[in-house]
Formats: structure tokens, sequence, C-alpha cells
């Protein structure tokens, strides 16, 4: 982990701060970033398990990235993303999802409605970003594909 310094590893290495999060908080770890937060865990499910248990216990909602995001809801409800494909796995992707919720969250969404619909078409955007590359993507590619994204839903 070296001196890095985001939030999630903050959070990892201080626990009192998770009190101090405000209800509904959108928390976007990558497997690495969650296993330093909860633990290791000996296998996907015990995984998306306490991916649920850390959503209900600290009133948050939590992005779990990987092969197949899962957002983890307050309430206990697992929502698993449908979109997305390998080429994503890459340096600066989920930097893009971050604005993403940003962005979502700053057109009036409420975090749940922000993160689901964020977590959606980051993957989308990969999927449609990938179908042209045929490559590992870069951040770039994928907010290029953001705007696609709209089209292919036919909200455009």
């Amino acid at each position: 982990m070296g001196d890095r310094a985001d939030a999630i590893n903050l959070l990892a290495q201080k626990p009192a701060l998770l009190k101090l999060l405000p209800e509904n908080s959108i928390l976007t770890p990558h497997l690495g970033e969650f296993k330093r937060l909860v633990g290791s865990s000996s296998n996907h499910f015990e995984r998306i398990q306490k991916a649920k248990e850390f959503a209900m216990n600290h009133k948050v909602i939590l992005v779990l990235k990987g092969a197949n995001t899962v957002v983890n809801l307050p309430d206990g409800r697992q929502v698993f993303n449908s979109s997305g494909t390998y080429y994503m796995g890459t340096g600066g992707a989920g930097d893009v999802l971050t604005g993403m919720v940003a962005a979502f969250l700053g057109m009036g969404y409420s975090p749940e409605n922000a993160a689901l619909c964020a977590v959606y078409h980051h993957g989308l955007a990969g999927e449609l970003a990938g179908k042209s590359k045929r490559r590992g993507l870069i951040a770039s590619d994928i907010i290029e594909a953001i705007p696609l994204t709209c089209l292919e839903l036919g909200i455009l």
C-alpha cells in the first residue's frame, strides 16, 4: 500500500472513521482495496457477503468493482451489474466510474440511482469502446464512449 492516502485506504487504516461517513455515502473499492477494508475472503461468495454486511452495518452504498461489479445497498439488496468487459481491467477505469457517480449525483439522482446508473453506463461505455479498440482500455477510451451509451439505450 505504501504511502497511498486515498479515502478507502485511509478508512482501512483508521476504521474508527467509518462511523463518520454520512448515510448513503458511495464507496467504490476494487478487490484489493476491499480486502484492506474488511480482510481476506476465502472465495467470491464470502466476499460479496462481506460487502453486503459492510453496506448494511455502515449504511453506505458499496460498489464492489470487478468482473461482475456488485452494488451493495444499505437495506441489504445487492445488484449485480450486467455490463462491462475484461478490457476495462486497467488503471484509471475506476476513476472514470467515480466521476460518473459524481456526475449523476450532480444531476440530482439519489445516491442509490446514481450508483446504479453510473455502474451500468460505465460498463456499457467499456463494452462499446472495447468493440472498436479490441485491447485493454485506457480511461480516455471509456470517457469517449460515455455519450454513446445514451444513444445505445435510446435516451438521446
